[in-house]
């Protein structure tokens, strides 16, 4: 059976919601292309959708892309322009497209997670500030009929083109709305996750994406790759230690993945591509996007928002849905998986948020009364509003392992001595999904983890049915106590919502009426949020650190904000495990360089997780 994996169905594509039709864009739209030049020379390909109604200047709204501005020629049109339909069929906006440095049919160099130059001394001095500024410069000068005001969006790595395009902003540049923007290939975004590799996703994105392009190019579209299974799970157990991915698939052409090979810590080659350092005085008005189910960059939505309030006076708001990775450009965000929202959150999302603010900032229609934070609440399923994220009414608990399994509140009464092991065996990890799939599943971040729950290398720890609702707003924080007989472990932890045993779910069926959901919902065990921790970079991603056999010693990290309420008569459960796989690749639980590990260093290894005395171990919250 041969699969076919096309880049565009995968990872960090741009996305788009329901078509606006390629005669309707023809209407209202002419397009021309540009080849816009750069302070070092170098020109950039840009495509430029000008409104044919030219009864009032317009304002410009652009997006820059690594992934092509196709269909090429100037009789060749997208069906749907702009963030969204709402924008492209008011035929109000300049819609512009770049091919940023390197890709496609733009000149120059391409180089992944471009390093942002702070000096910048001469006309070689570029980077993607200086290139968005340099192109911003040009379209107000150039393009008829404009009114002087620019916008920047993008999803993705295109949103990490918008949030570097906000650094030293051109006097014009008035908006930017980064949208799941990486910002961190090593702590959080897409390839690793606190140092720990996510296999599937950055194998199969670079098979693809990564080849050479030697000169400017119309991209082929459909490139595919054959794993010759639609079993994930498989194909990447049977490809061995992760050497074996350049000698049996990418033969030494993925330059980036020979990279990434030869950096296994968080050393300058990561650091320079960080973008959060950077984002500081920030002129024009941000509103950050993101989804909270969003497998692939989640953390960049949280991190630019955050950095940015840290240092910039400007409008800074951010954005969370219900949504996997750039579902509020393209879903109804009605459900996600077995899971349903009870509204189509990305539809007003689009209308009643996204717009609003491109509106106001650059065309000064209606008011500015987005709040700062304007996040979707799930289990209760509502749209909150707050004047700072976390909300001000937050204080922190802690929910606490018990013996037999349970989970609560207060700290137990156990020694120090007390644990809970299980033994963590390479040769057969814990699997991230029920079912099968070739690559990292856009639902999984709330799928049902009865699965897990079973198997005896995962911990489980919950409540009692709840007697009143319990909603947590802000990050949830790991601090475990744990050993290992090995010298490294991944720790994994799950914040699961389980729901009742006598829950019911209908939903109408094709023929409008009400059948059973596919997956029984009565006591579902629905992840709100999972992360992964390497063990060995527990102190620093920099400069890890072995662990000693058997010695208890302390884990902690930072997971992913929330904002979820756990409804009356649900249960909070924790799960705990040291293998989740194929999404992370395989720690040989030996202390060396995993990216050159061999078949025979992977190793069992017992693990325990300590729960008494000065080795309490705890998961963090913040609770409304």
């Amino acid at each position: 059976m041969n699969l076919r994996l096309r880049l565009a169905a995968v990872l960090l594509l741009p996305v788009f919601g329901f078509g606006q039709g390629l005669e309707k864009v023809k209407e209202l739209y002419t397009k021309y292309e540009y080849r816009i030049p750069m302070r070092d020379g170098k020109r950039m390909f840009t495509s430029v959708y000008v409104p044919k109604d030219d009864s009032e200047p317009a304002p410009i709204l652009m997006s820059r892309t690594p992934y092509s501005v196709a269909p090429y020629g100037v009789d060749k049109y997208k069906t749907e322009v702009g963030p969204s339909v709402e924008f492209g069929k008011l035929g109000k906006y300049i819609i512009v497209y770049q091919d940023v440095r390197g890709r496609n049919m733009s000149e120059g160099e391409f180089i992944n997670m471009t390093p942002h130059k702070p000096n910048k001394k001469g006309p070689t001095d570029v980077d993607e500030s200086s290139d968005t500024y340099d192109t911003i410069d040009w379209l107000v000068k150039n393009i008829p009929n404009n009114n002087g005001r620019v916008g920047t969006w993008g999803i993705s790595y295109p949103g990490f083109y918008t949030a570097a395009g906000m650094i030293d902003a051109h006097p014009a540049h008035k908006a930017a709305s980064p949208q799941a923007p990486i910002t961190d290939w090593f702590t959080g975004d897409d390839f690793h996750r606190n140092g720990a590799l996510y296999l599937p996703h950055a194998f199969n994105f670079l098979i693809g994406f990564g080849k050479p392009r030697p000169e400017p190019i119309v991209p082929k579209r459909g490139e595919t790759f054959d794993h010759g299974t639609p079993d994930g799970y498989k194909f990447f157990l049977n490809m061995g230690p992760l050497y074996n991915a350049n000698e049996k698939y990418y033969k030494n052409e993925i330059s980036f993945w020979n990279d990434m090979m030869k950096h296994g810590t968080y050393d300058e080659f990561w650091q320079s591509r960080n973008l959060r350092p950077h984002l500081k005085s920030i002129k024009p008005a941000v509103m950050t996007v993101g989804g909270w189910f969003d497998a692939e960059n989640l953390y960049g939505a949280m991190n630019v928002y955050r950095s940015v309030e840290k240092t910039s006076q400007t409008q800074n708001m951010l954005v969370m849905g219900p949504w996997r990775h750039g579902g509020w450009s393209r879903d109804a965000g009605d459900k996600l998986g077995d899971v349903s929202f009870n509204a189509k959150t990305s539809d007003y999302y689009r209308k009643n948020i996204e717009l609003t603010f491109f509106d106001f900032h650059l065309r000064g229609k209606g008011e500015n009364k987005l709040p700062e934070a304007y996040v979707f609440e799930t289990g209760t399923n509502v749209w909150r509003k707050y004047d700072v994220w976390p909300p001000k009414e937050t204080k922190e608990a802690a929910l606490y392992p018990q013996p037999g399994g349970k989970l609560s509140f207060t700290a137990p009464k156990d020694g120090s001595d007390a644990f809970d092991e299980y033994v963590s065996d390479p040769a057969k990890p814990v699997p991230f999904i029920t079912g099968i799939a070739v690559g990292m599943t856009v639902e999984h971040m709330l799928d049902d983890q009865r699965f897990a729950a079973s198997r005896p290398d995962v911990l489980v720890y919950q409540t009692d049915p709840l007697e009143q609702d319990m909603t947590f707003s802000g990050p949830v924080r790991p601090e475990l106590f744990v050993s290992t007989t090995g010298t490294d472990s991944d720790w994994i932890v799950k914040l699961i919502d389980v729901f009742p045993d006598d829950y019911e779910t209908v939903e109408p069926d094709v023929r409008g009426r009400n059948a059973p959901k596919k997956t029984p919902m009565n006591g579902y065990q629905m992840m709100v949020r999972g992360e992964v921790m390497r063990g060995k970079f527990r102190n620093s991603f920099s400069t890890p650190e072995a662990f000693v056999p058997g010695k208890a010693t302390s884990v902690a990290y930072d997971m992913n904000d929330i904002n979820h309420t756990f409804r009356r008569g649900h249960r909070i459960m924790i799960q705990l495990q040291s293998s989740w796989f194929p999404l992370v690749d395989r720690n040989p639980q030996k202390f060396l360089d995993i990216y050159s590990a061999k078949e025979a260093d992977f190793v069992k290894a017992t693990q325990r997780v300590y729960r008494g005395g000065d080795k309490t171990t705890r998961i963090k919250v913040m609770m409304k």
